[in-house]
């Protein structure tokens, strides 16, 4: 009669079965879905979504730039899985080292997987005003990141500048030189652009929405002024943080162009016929909601915020 027990030999070889099995996932990590849109840069596009638990704040347009001694990662994602995604996105098409992790400005879907590439060697760089902002903001968002987006985070998530560009300055890649340049208050008030001259290609993160209403959220003044500085020149390429890939610049620029002139001249009106906030909310911009997505979602703080600095114009 057969013995049921396993050999030696059997019982080897399902045990390795078992961890083969065990490692799989880890192995399967997932990788980030990006496309090369100039050589060398590789962008992921978000969806066109209000942050939420479902989505997990992974809304923006991020990536990565590779020259030959090295990578620049610019913007982290939504939350920590999706910056690890983009990790493995990075070691999926190259196998240069990070060396920089640029991020544009500090709102949460841009910054939240920075503790992912936090590693010797890597430098995070951002505007001048960059780190004064998160550590503002910070305590708000740790407070709210389960609420609002179902994660868990910490302060070692929200990981500030160690170079600070107060004006323009130049990150070198290996045979690829990356000028980055810190703009007046806009979108935010640590907007950060940054262009690479071996492609002609402009990556514009927040200062640039499209079909995605534009969100203000430092100065509509300041913005237009970018705005008009911006257009003055062609880019082959331009890279919006929330939007498809443009190669028809300043074309393209001008529904964002368009909605913010809109607001400050009826918002200009408005004041000076003595209008108050309660009811321009209500009232200003609204012809131009049949041009953008998430226009209910964004519209009456962009008048808020716009009001509050124009009311006391000189």
């Amino acid at each position: 009669m057969r013995s049921c027990g396993l050999t030696p030999l059997r019982a080897l070889l399902l045990s390795a079965l078992f961890l083969l099995a065990a490692i799989r996932p880890a192995a399967a990590a997932a990788v980030l879905s990006v496309t090369q849109v100039a050589p060398g840069i590789y962008v992921h596009l978000g969806p066109h979504e209000i942050p939420d638990t479902r989505n997990h704040g992974a809304i923006a347009n991020i990536g990565f730039i590779v020259g030959e001694r090295c990578v620049a990662v610019i913007d982290t994602g939504g939350n920590p899985d999706q910056g690890r995604a983009l990790l493995n996105a990075v070691r999926h098409h190259t196998d240069k080292p990070i060396c920089y992790v640029i991020n544009t400005h500090v709102h949460p879907d841009h910054i939240y997987g920075n503790s992912v590439f936090k590693a010797n060697g890597v430098k995070f760089v951002g505007h001048s005003l960059l780190g004064r902002a998160m550590a503002a903001r910070g305590p708000f968002y740790l407070a709210k990141a389960k609420e609002l987006l179902g994660i868990d985070l910490t302060s070692g998530n929200l990981i500030p500048p160690d170079i600070a560009v107060e004006k323009e300055l130049d990150v070198d890649l290996g045979g690829r030189i990356l000028k980055l340049t810190a703009h007046q208050p806009a979108h935010t008030d640590s907007d950060l652009s940054i262009y690479d001259p071996l492609t002609d290609t402009l990556w514009l993160a927040d200062l640039l929405f499209l079909e995605h209403l534009p969100v203000i959220d430092g100065s509509l003044k300041g913005w237009l002024v970018e705005i008009d500085r911006l257009e003055r020149r062609n880019y082959k390429v331009v890279i919006p943080g929330h939007g498809s890939i443009v190669t028809d610049w300043p074309q393209s620029l001008q529904p964002e162009k368009r909605y913010l002139q809109t607001l400050l001249t009826d918002l200009r009106a408005w004041i000076k016929n003595g209008g108050f906030l309660e009811q321009a909310v209500e009232a200003v911009g609204y012809e131009a909601k049949a041009e953008w997505k998430l226009f209910e979602d964004f519209h009456r703080k962009n008048v808020s915020t716009a009001f509050a600095e124009l009311e006391w114009e000189d």
